[in-house]
């Protein structure tokens, strides 16, 4: 099965990238929304990080406002976060591949925002980046209701830099040319992948 690493930062368009992808018929695994399950009522992360962060939980979730609050701006808040959630993804992750398997799939994308920074990267057959021009993809962002432009500068402080990404990247989705083209390359990607002698060796 052929693992296929998606990522972009902020505002780039990797949820819309991640459903060509399904549209195509590869199942995806988006780590965002596993989280969200994490973090709902009921959620296996509501009891440790409402331990690790008093004040988070309301309503029996975590309310996400208020744990930003609480870890932006402090590496070590944020390591201590990281330290609860990755191990619970993890496990749901574990979960998703052994539904792929069940399947017979031949590849799989797992879409996780924090993909190089948290070396999640180098367990991939390939990477894919989802990118667009820095002013389109602020444009974007600061539409978003209640986004401002000191949280989107943080929140890109805590990322690493598109250029980056894109050089380190096996496949660049540039969805600043539309969805047509978009999509287009989402399908040459997933034909290269299933070809033997075009796809990428891993190093």
């Amino acid at each position: 099965m052929i693992l296929v690493g998606l990522t972009g930062s902020i505002g780039m368009g990797k949820s819309t990238t991640a459903a060509m992808f399904r549209e195509a018929g590869v199942p995806v695994y988006d780590a965002d929304a596993a989280v969200a399950d994490l973090y709902a009522s009921g959620g296996a992360a509501v009891g440790p990080v409402g331990e690790a962060f008093p004040g988070v939980v309301k309503d029996g979730a975590i309310d996400r406002e208020a744990l930003r609050q609480q870890v932006l701006g402090d590496p070590q808040a944020l390591k201590r976060l990281n330290g609860i959630v990755h191990p619970l993804v993890g496990r749901s992750r574990a979960g998703f591949f052994e539904a792929a398997e069940r399947l017979g799939v031949d590849m799989v994308v797992l879409d996780i925002p924090l993909l190089f920074e948290t070396g999640g990267h180098a367990s991939m057959d390939a990477v894919v980046v989802v990118s667009a021009p820095a002013e389109m993809q602020r444009e974007r962002v600061l539409a978003r209701p209640g986004m401002t432009p000191e949280r989107l500068d943080a929140i890109l402080a805590q990322q690493t830099p598109d250029a980056e990404k894109r050089a380190r990247a096996h496949f660049v989705v540039d969805t600043g040319q539309g969805l047509a083209h978009a999509r287009a390359q989402v399908g040459e990607i997933i034909a290269i992948l299933r070809d033997p002698e075009r796809r990428p060796r891993k190093t």
